[in-house]
């Protein structure tokens, strides 16, 4: 599986086109047919945290005024300094059966082996079509997942959205200091793989009796699902408490397409219209430049249609809600 067979419709993030016979193992194949990786993803933690434990992950820092903006205003996150190369065998794929499969005693048994303190375990898929690119893994979650740990005392105790939260890795890192985190998207398929990986990572935030729901949340629907035929519906009670406690949203790579982006930004919308508190909206969001015949230039078009609704949304003078960017985005009731 290390060379991937493209189509004209095929997508693969370059998270996992960097990484060729290093870290997927093929695991399974999912309800649709496409195989399903796992990747380890390991916390990098800072050397005065090495010695640790799994209940104290993160590094603090209270200041969030200070972060550095760029020349255009969008958040500026330092990275941290590579120590070395971590070594990996080369690992083959070996496919097993088609199967809605459920995590096992052997399972549980092996992350403890594997010291799941450090290590972060995701199921993915590689190589999808447009409309399931949210099954891999993006570098916006991994800035997003960054920023989170960097500004822990932000989050802590605090209820947190994700919209497109696909398989849920940043979801999984916000459970490490926040409350409560409402982890969404849309699809049978996709939101229970985002369930197993939550399943898989419990030990980092079960600690701090944190929690992480999956739920099913359209942003071309009108409202929450509340069929409580569902799996991963809504009931009365969380959609109370979403709209009481929530003082923070987050999505990381889901403006790729402009009927999409428009949907985000009328989700936006509702969501703040109906919330207590005023929250504040991180959109981690990649800006991937391409040569255009209709420009005959290299342009952004998905960036710029973001930034078009973004502009938008602060403009909106209907004198109930009030939005403000700053490196982020900040929403309250008038």
């Amino acid at each position: 599986m290390d060379q991937v067979t493209f189509r004209s419709d095929t997508v693969l993030s370059d998270v996992h086109l960097l990484l060729p016979n290093a870290c997927h193992l093929m695991k399974r194949l999912n309800g649709v047919g496409q195989p399903v990786f796992t990747s380890k993803i390991r916390i990098l933690r800072d050397y005065d945290e090495k010695d640790s434990s799994c209940d104290s992950p993160v590094h603090e820092n209270s200041d969030a005024s200070n972060v550095p903006r760029d020349e255009d205003g969008d958040l500026d996150v330092v990275r941290r300094p590579r120590c070395a190369t971590y070594n990996r065998d080369p690992v083959c794929p070996i496919i097993l059966s088609q199967s809605a499969v459920t995590l096992t005693d052997q399972d549980e048994d092996s992350e403890e082996e594997d010291g799941a303190c450090d290590f972060i375990k995701i199921e993915h898929t590689m190589a999808t079509p447009l409309e399931d690119v949210g099954k891999q893994i993006w570098r916006g979650a991994f800035l997003l997942a960054d920023f989170i740990l960097s500004q822990a005392s932000m989050f802590k105790g605090a209820t947190v959205l994700e919209l497109g939260a696909g398989t849920g890795l940043t979801s999984i890192v916000m459970a490490m200091v926040a409350k409560t985190v409402y982890c969404t998207d849309v699809g049978e398929d996709l939101l229970s793989m985002c369930q197993r990986n939550v399943t898989f990572n419990k030990q980092h935030f079960e600690p701090q009796d944190s929690e992480i729901r999956v739920r099913q949340l359209d942003w071309m629907a009108d409202d929450f699902c509340t069929d409580a035929d569902l799996e991963f519906c809504w009931t009365d009670a969380e959609v109370a408490d979403l709209h009481d406690n929530t003082t923070f949203l987050m999505a990381a790579d889901v403006c790729y397409d402009d009927d999409l982006t428009d949907a985000l930004f009328r989700t936006l919308y509702r969501l703040s219209s109906n919330m207590r508190h005023p929250s504040t909206t991180y959109i981690s969001i990649e800006k991937r430049l391409n040569f255009t015949l209709r420009h005959m230039d290299v342009s952004c078009e998905a960036y710029d249609h973001f930034r078009h609704c973004l502009d938008q949304l602060q403009q909106m003078t209907d004198g109930k809600m009030n939005f403000t960017e700053l490196w982020k985005v900040t929403a309250e009731r008038l």
